[in-house]
């Protein structure tokens, strides 16, 4: 017998604890070892009871849990926000504007800020403010949704946009985004290397990849300098997509031999964000009678982009985010026979919410984005007669619920991302919309490749795509307690990824 080291393929975890809704074992909470041949779990017996050969992981009496997805990431951008400003928690934009004045240049001359939320600021931004803090070094301020940046004169220059506010919003603002991802590779690579490896340590074995970038390429160029920490599945967008269809990629093709990094949806944008006040909604924003947000992609456009895509084999991932927009896009959903997702469901009409299970379209929903946004919610959708947020009634609806971060939004934490979900609240306020809140047993099952409707047992003929983690779960009685969860180990296929 040998103790597992870091990156061996284990044969058996011995003395863990099973924990999950549907299990049909007999264990309850007796420690057992768990039998893994190849990539695979081939048997679960009580602790010793059969001879521990190979390479044995101690699971030290620890919970044992299927390996965890985040089902909507912004790869390169999450992996760069250590390197930028932190603009979290700014409260006007007079301060955001002095922080960054005093903020350092990167390697490319310009100062990099994100993570600011700016609809609740008593001032607005503008381009005087901005300028007189910054001078001439290009500045751009990312807004936490990524759906607006702040720059000054310098880098309005530098990027040969303008705006007299000096806020860039939607496609212009993705493109500045996209811009500043475009990193020399090694770096940005090395960054995200780097953030995956620790989205493994707190349990992470599979993230969505939604950058907006050719992902294949990005990809396989990491895959050849030795990136093995999680799987992934990479979506195109719409400028992307005749290139991927004519690469013949299908969503679930892997490009490398491991199967580690596969083909994922085609992702579309509908419609802005609430932080932005852009997301295309019934009812008009306060005190602005002809402003209902934006539907960024027409219907019509719509339906054509997901048919050329159905047609090549391509599951959807439809950001929607108003109720309009959703409504456009579970249209879309029934008219195309599409498979996939709408990703964040942020406002749903009540006559659509069973609409999601009647057409089997996964909510791939973040619920920290109901923690962060509530101020914001009660204050711009105030108006609104759809259901803001509506975890629980979704998956009471049937629809089968895919939980995520839409990190650097937030941060790519399932545990915070399950927290947010089971408790709806992170401080000591009361919980926002409780009846909203979903079991610990349905966020964990949305946290796994499958989604709430495929459950957290675990059984012989698993791939072993598994964590170890100090306490069960499911019996967390504060948010602290789910978000203070700590991982024993993190392993893919059964090999060790993560150990501490």
């Amino acid at each position: 017998m040998n103790l597992a080291a870091p990156g061996e393929t284990v044969d058996i975890i011995a003395d863990v604890r099973l924990t999950g809704p549907g299990r049909t074992d007999p264990f309850g909470a007796d420690l057992v070892d768990v039998h893994v041949a190849g990539d695979v779990v081939v048997d679960i017996a009580p602790a010793g009871a059969l001879p521990r050969r190979g390479v044995v992981l101690d699971g030290g009496g620890g919970w044992l849990i299927p390996g965890l997805w985040d089902h909507h990431v912004h790869t390169v951008q999450w992996a760069l926000a250590a390197r930028r400003v932190d603009l979290e928690g700014i409260v006007s934009a007079a301060e955001a504007a002095a922080v960054m004045g005093r903020a350092g240049l990167d390697l490319d001359g310009r100062r990099v800020g994100s993570g600011f939320r700016d609809a609740l600021w008593p001032d607005r931004p503008s381009l005087a403010l901005l300028d007189a803090t910054t001078g001439d070094a290009p500045t751009y301020l990312i807004n936490s949704d990524v759906h607006s940046v702040w720059l000054n004169s310098a880098a309005l220059r530098r990027e040969g946009m303008s705006a007299a506010d000096g806020v860039l919003r939607e496609e212009p603002a993705f493109e500045i985004s996209r811009r500043l991802n475009a990193l020399d590779t090694a770096v940005a690579d090395a960054a995200v290397i780097e953030a995956m490896s620790a989205a493994s340590a707190r349990g992470v074995v599979g993230i969505v990849d939604l950058d907006m970038a050719w992902n294949a390429e990005a990809w396989d160029r990491r895959l050849a300098r030795g990136y093995d920490a999680v799987r992934v599945s990479f979506g195109v967008y719409a400028s992307m997509l005749d290139r991927a269809i004519s690469a013949g990629l299908q969503t679930g093709d892997a490009i490398d031999p491991a199967g580690l990094v596969r083909m994922g949806p085609f992702k579309v944008i509908t419609d802005g964000s609430l932080g932005t006040r852009t997301a295309a909604c019934s009812h008009h924003y306060p005190n602005a009678e002809h402003d209902f947000g934006v539907m960024t992609v027409p219907p019509a456009e719509l339906v054509e982009l997901m048919r050329r895509a159905t047609g090549a084999g391509i599951s959807c991932a439809v950001h929607a985010i108003g109720d309009v927009a959703n409504s456009h896009a579970l249209d879309a959903f029934a008219m195309t026979g599409a498979t996939g997702t709408i990703e964040h469901a942020q406002l749903v009409a009540h006559a659509d919410i069973p609409r999601f299970a009647r057409l089997g379209i996964g909510a791939s929903v973040q619920p920290s984005h109901a923690v962060d946004d509530r101020d914001m919610a009660e204050e711009f959708w105030a108006g609104q007669t759809a259901v803001g947020y509506p975890m629980r009634e979704l998956v009471d609806a049937g629809a089968n619920l895919l939980l995520g971060s839409d990190a650097p939004v937030a941060r790519l934490d399932p545990w915070t991302t399950m927290s947010d979900a089971v408790f709806r609240t992170r401080d000591e306020r009361e919980p926002w919309r409780p009846h909203q809140r979903v079991p610990a047993a349905v966020a964990l099952a949305a946290s796994t490749a499958g989604g709430s409707q495929t459950g957290s047992a675990i059984a012989p003929g698993d791939i072993a795509d598994l964590a170890i983690v100090d306490r069960d779960p499911l019996a967390a009685d504060t948010p602290g307690a789910l978000r203070g969860t700590g991982v024993t180990a993190t392993l893919l296929g059964g090999r060790i990824t993560h150990i501490g």
